[in-house]
């Protein structure tokens, strides 16, 4: 018996939108001029914030303008903040109004939705795109960070991956190593190229010291993910952004 075909997945149906602002991106030679990536992970608290703050300061070797956006946090500091995109805003070459690289900053540290409920609030997907549009006309490179997992509610209706589609990004997948992760990763792969966006690459995070095979869990994904791995992040006491090391296919423009 012959072998199954691999699932084929749609091409990404363009929004006018999408397309203005990809013809922005692009030189008169039809390159990619400037660098923006949508980074997703297979859970929360799987290492997003440090692979997206590393990003940014590898991105800011080849790039002069580089700004993170995280649009969702949930959980703030005592003086209102949130610490990822604090992170992120010091990982970056410029500074931004924080209503534009932070749009949402909702006190409680929980799911999107419930966190803008309780906050009185409702996250809207287009006011999201809109300040991503705004970042993206100042800068050369944005590094956008979502909440949670891929499929993370916004609001009664949409999901982070709706907003991942909306901005029509290559999106950077972050696997969390342990148990339980391939199924995740292979997932949020399914999720990612069935609404026709591009997975550019994925970086394996080393979370759980405990968990056996751990390259044996990494090779597995380098035969089943359909893109390259970019970095393979060991497990440290106090992981740091400039201690990530990047593999030369990192960071290059997504056509």
């Amino acid at each position: 018996m012959s072998a199954a075909a691999p699932p084929s997945f749609p091409r990404r149906r363009e929004s006018t939108a999408v397309r203005a602002l990809d013809s922005r991106l692009r030189g008169n030679d039809g390159a990619l001029t400037q660098t923006h990536y949508f980074v997703t992970g297979t859970d929360t608290e799987v290492g997003k914030t440090l692979v997206s703050c590393a990003l940014l300061l590898h991105l800011r070797k080849t790039h002069a303008r580089v700004v993170g956006m995280k649009p969702v946090a949930a959980g703030t500091t005592p003086d209102g903040d949130n610490e990822d995109a604090q992170a992120l805003r010091e990982a970056g070459s410029i500074r931004v109004a924080r209503e534009l690289d932070n749009p949402y900053c909702l006190p409680l540290p929980m799911s999107p939705h419930l966190a803008a409920r309780a906050a009185g609030q409702r996250i809207e997907v287009s006011m999201i795109v809109d300040r991503y549009r705004q970042l993206a006309a100042q800068a050369d490179a944005v590094v956008v960070e979502g909440a949670g997992g891929f499929h993370v509610p916004l609001n009664e209706r949409e999901t982070g991956a709706d907003l991942a589609v909306a901005l029509g990004l290559p999106v950077v997948l972050v696997v969390g190593l342990r148990l339980g992760c391939l199924n995740h990763a292979l997932l949020t792969q399914e999720a990612i190229l069935s609404r026709g966006l591009t997975l550019a690459g994925w970086v394996a995070n080393r979370i759980d010291p405990a968990m056996q095979g751990q390259d044996d869990n990494i090779a597995t994904l380098c035969e089943r993910l359909r893109a390259p791995l970019w970095a393979d992040i060991p497990r440290l006491p106090q992981a740091q952004p400039d201690s990530v090391q990047w593999r030369p296919a990192a960071g290059h423009p997504v056509r």
